[in-house]
């Protein structure tokens, strides 16, 4: 098979096959990811309910943390692309180095800080006992990694600047395959419990960061990372955190408001929550091809911005569209059509009729807003590849704080609705956002260059 440049089929090439190459290894990333976290999940359940309840209880913290390193990473994915696409390719070497170098000191900054927090953390959340004691086990060896994870967002928005979203992801498999074999070792073998799951953990993100470093150095096409007589520039550095604090704030902002709104949901009940958890997973796994879709389009818009192709972007934002819509559609239909086999899928342990009927409920209700779910992503990535990471900051923020914390708030208060309203509340703040970020896509104001060339 033809050895494939993704940058001439990107600027050049057909749009569905530029959009198809791009995204379907995000998209089997995505699944490989959702898998290794089951398999993940199951080893640390073998050890106790306690153990298993420790890992889930912090997993939002490390979300809070890792999600400032993403805002560096989507603002490298960025600018790169769009120097890549104007053809500033020593511009976007250096930009790479400024970007790892930065990483590299928030990722120990963070790390150390999290590492001596953990237990005032903890302590905070409302963890007691052998919760609190297992929790701050896992999460001070997690914090550990964080150098390791940074970097390896950024290699992965180096290698996605330049249209090579493969390599990543078969790196990732690889990683997560062995994650899922280091943990039996390291949790029952060296019996180091929970310890030993963080601690399989990071030896995987370790290894996953020296294998990004080596196809930096020596199989990247266009990137070449070089560290030799680095120094710090201030306008690069002031540009990376120009794109990169509004992702950065979108992310964070999004995890604490998940936090807020599961704490809400769980006001309603154990039955109402183990509903809301349920159908998330469920639409969680549909909506991975328009996640990848949405991701894979930041470098297609980034590159075609650099290379001043207005016209390639539009084509590249309104095919995207219809694909996404094609395939949430897709999957809307068949989830309504099996809406009880699906639900009993996910209820095979626990045959609670109340949580089944709240499921059947929400899964009706969120099932027809799945293409606007799809859409949602679809403007992230355009104004993600286009640098103008306020507008993804604005949606993914406002949905949560602004649309639907206040509405579940409202028709609690307000209204007999009961849980249905919390689903209302979710459909509703999906189409809302659309609606936004339609109204900005139809302004042209994401269509202003972030980057001159030259700078």
């Amino acid at each position: 098979m033809a050895k494939i440049d993704r940058k001439e089929l990107i600027l050049n090439g057909n749009m569905y096959k530029a959009i198809t190459i791009i995204s379907l290894p995000l998209m089997v990333n995505n699944f490989i990811q959702t898998l290794y976290n089951l398999a993940d999940a199951i080893w640390v359940s073998k050890l106790g309910s306690v153990q298993f309840a420790a890992t889930s209880f912090v997993w939002p913290v490390i979300f809070l943390f890792i999600s400032l390193g993403i805002g560096i990473s989507v603002a490298g994915a960025s600018i790169l692309s769009q120097l890549i696409g104007a053809s500033e390719h020593d511009e976007a070497n250096k930009y790479a180095s400024q970007l790892i170098i930065l990483s590299l000191i928030f990722s120990l900054f963070f790390a150390l800080i999290g590492y001596g927090l953990s237990p005032h953390i903890i302590k905070l959340m409302g963890g007691t006992g052998d919760l609190a004691i297992y929790s701050n086990i896992y999460l001070k060896i997690c914090f550990l990694g964080f150098p390791f994870v940074f970097f390896f967002y950024n290699f992965d928005s180096i290698m996605t600047a330049q249209g090579n979203t493969l390599i990543p992801t078969i790196l990732s498999a690889i990683s997560a395959l062995l994650n899922v074999v280091l943990d039996p070792i390291f949790i029952f073998t060296f019996k180091m419990g929970v310890a030993g799951a963080a601690i399989a953990t990071v030896i995987s993100q370790a290894l996953l960061a020296l294998a990004g470093l080596i196809v930096l150095r020596k199989y990247s096409p266009i990137i070449q990372l070089s560290l030799k007589g680095f120094k710090f520039k201030k306008t690069m550095i002031k540009k990376i955190l120009e794109v990169g604090l509004p992702a950065s704030v979108g992310q964070s902002g999004a995890a604490l408001g998940f936090i807020v709104l599961n704490s809400f949901i769980a006001s309603y009940g154990t039955a109402t929550l183990a509903a809301f958890a349920m159908v998330n997973r469920i639409t969680s796994l549909i909506m991975q091809p328009p996640m990848g879709i949405g991701a894979g389009l930041t470098s297609i818009v980034g590159q075609n911005m650099g290379a001043n192709q207005m016209d390639r972007v539009e084509e590249a934002f309104k095919k995207a569209v219809k694909l996404t819509l094609a395939l949430s559609l897709v999957g809307a239909v068949l989830i309504l059509w099996k809406d009880m086999e699906t639900i009993n899928i996910f209820m095979s342990s626990e045959r609670d009729v109340e949580v089944i009927n709240q499921g059947l409920s929400y899964l009706r209700q969120v099932a027809i807003t799945i293409p606007l779910m799809g859409l949602f992503s679809i403007f992230q990535g355009l104004f993600q590849g286009s640098g103008h990471t306020k507008y993804s900051m604005a949606m993914e923020v406002g949905r949560l704080w602004f649309i639907r914390i206040p509405m579940i708030q409202i028709f609690k208060y307000s209204t007999n609705l009961g849980p249905e309203g919390i689903w209302i509340a979710m459909s509703s703040s999906n189409f809302l956002i659309c609606v936004y970020g339609y109204m900005v896509y139809r302004s042209n104001k994401w269509q202003r260059r972030i980057i001159k060339a030259g700078h």
